[in-house]
């Protein structure tokens, strides 16, 4: 299927004849009954526009933000989606441009790795491209690669105590485990 072609479903409540399928807002039917072929075309069409959307509506709302300045509201009403979704949205969309976007991943891929820089979001892209990986698994490797960059916490370590007095600093308890070998 050529994903260069818009793929949009008919409006609310109407029905496409020569497909034999009903689309609604909230509903795919099929009037008649579907060869395996038809079927699985039908599904192709329905990835295809699932796995765009947040993509053609970020698409949208940068041109509309460009050309007519912020309109989250105004966005929000015609599209019914709040607010923060279509921040959302352009955020990722504003961070990939059209050819740095994988075709074989999600929206939700690309934005688990937005915020990064743009090398690493290549590796990242092309690994969970080249590994399958879901987006939960994705995000798993992206903190990963954030705990690797960040320096080491030191680990903390027990205060001391120092008694009001006479400034006398007293040892810190040993550790739970340390006084079990202790006792062996």
């Amino acid at each position: 299927m050529d994903t260069n072609v818009a793929v949009v479903p008919p409006g609310p409540g109407s029905r496409t004849r020569r497909s034999g399928v009903a689309l609604t807002s909230t509903a795919w039917r099929s009037l008649a009954q579907l060869g395996l072929r038809e079927w699985v075309e039908h599904g192709r069409r329905l990835g295809v526009v699932g796995r765009a959307a947040g993509w053609w509506i970020g698409d949208w709302l940068r041109y509309g933000n460009d050309r007519f300045g912020e309109r989250y509201a105004r966005a929000s009403r015609i599209t019914g989606y709040d607010a923060q979704t279509l921040m959302n949205m352009v955020y990722v969309a504003s961070h990939f441009e059209p050819s740095e976007r994988r075709e074989a991943l999600s929206w939700s891929h690309h934005a688990e790795v937005a915020g990064l820089e743009p090398q690493e979001r290549k590796r990242l892209l092309a690994f969970a491209e080249s590994e399958r990986l879901s987006v939960r698994c994705l995000r798993e490797e992206v903190r990963r690669a954030r705990s690797l960059d960040s320096p080491q916490k030191p680990a903390r370590s027990t205060p001391e105590l120092v008694c009001p007095e006479c400034g006398y600093t007293l040892a810190p308890a040993p550790a739970p485990q340390q006084t079990l070998a202790a006792a062996r």
